[in-house]
């Protein structure tokens, strides 16, 4: 059979004890207000997949464990680090103090698209994501040192957070490697 897809069994995957000690991607995730449980779990999944350093829940975002976030995360909240902040300044201060560089996903003047965002080999990136409707703050998109922008062609210009997740985070993952 050509192609035949594979159970499983064969997938070779590693244990949540073996994600824990494995060499992580540089890069963390911070949620901004999120408002939809399965969006946070689709970000769990997605870390998960792409190996992602940790998690940053703040705002109004919900909190593992709730049973709609474990629907869509299928278990990545207890493979992925993550941490509840109040305050997505708190948390933005403190990376920058660590010499983490600081990314906002969103629509701005001065943003960079994300296929011309260039990644330095040496540096650990956060990148933040917004409220389903009102985006990443104003007041954070500010606190940032870059905007990254996901070029858009059709009538809507905007994506799901999840999608837009997977998107950027692929993006980073393959230039990061």
């Amino acid at each position: 059979m050509k192609n035949r897809k594979l159970k499983n069994s064969e997938l070779d995957r590693i244990n949540p004890e073996e994600y824990k000690a494995s060499e992580k991607t540089p890069l963390i995730i911070i949620l901004d207000n999120i408002r939809s449980l399965n969006n946070i779990g689709s970000v769990f999944r997605t870390s998960d997949a792409f190996l992602v350093k940790k998690i940053y829940l703040c705002g109004i975002t919900a909190q593992p464990p709730h049973k709609d976030i474990h629907k869509t995360a299928l278990g990545a909240t207890e493979s992925v680090d993550w941490e509840y902040a109040e305050n997505t300044l708190d948390v933005i201060s403190k990376l920058k103090e660590e010499g983490i560089y600081i990314a906002s996903i969103e629509q701005a003047e001065d943003s960079i698209n994300l296929n011309e965002f260039t990644v330095a080999k040496d540096k650990t990136y956060a990148i933040i994501f917004g409220n389903e409707v009102k985006g990443v703050q104003q007041k954070v998109v500010s606190a940032s040192d870059a905007v990254i922008e996901i070029p858009q062609f059709g009538t809507k210009h905007s994506l799901n957070i999840s999608v837009s997740v997977g998107v950027v985070v692929w993006d980073l993952f393959v230039k990061m490697k």
